[in-house]
């Protein structure tokens, strides 16, 4: 659960080194989702690119290449992209592994490092900005 108060942040018991480690963590976090869209991305771009050797092969049995045609068939669109898995597979551990068990243990450390808050570091340099702000427009 995260929480968005300004009274959060002044009332958690989180020392620098803490901030700064929970901040490293969070962005961390933050690589590992990007790394799971590229995931996400190369999935559906190898997709479309069988989709595409699925017509070559039409277009090869039409042409009467019919040894080509079954290559493809029997050999090369069945084959999956690592190991023998196909993308989705891949998709599918790395969500319901990994990126599942890294979410978990960010919020776990949250939890107990920052009673929940998420984004300490950038909030506390939200209002720090804010501040900075409405005291220069009150001198002016």
């Amino acid at each position: 659960m995260t929480r968005d108060t300004d009274t959060d942040l002044e009332t958690l018991d989180l020392n620098e080194t803490e901030e700064a480690a929970l901040h490293e963590l969070q962005l961390g976090i933050e690589y590992v989702h990007r790394a799971y869209g590229n995931l996400l991305e190369f999935h559906h771009e190898l997709g479309h690119a069988m989709d595409r050797i699925g017509d070559a092969e039409d277009e090869l049995r039409e042409a009467g290449h019919e040894e080509w045609a079954d290559s493809l068939r029997d050999d090369h669109l069945p084959a999956g992209a690592i190991s023998g898995r196909w993308t989705y597979e891949l998709v599918e551990e790395f969500s319901d592994g990994f990126l599942e068990d890294v979410d978990a243990f960010e919020e776990e450390v949250r939890e107990e490092l920052a009673d929940g808050v998420g984004h300490v570091t950038e909030r506390r340099q939200q209002r720090r900005i804010r501040d900075r702000a409405r005291t220069d427009d009150q001198r002016d």
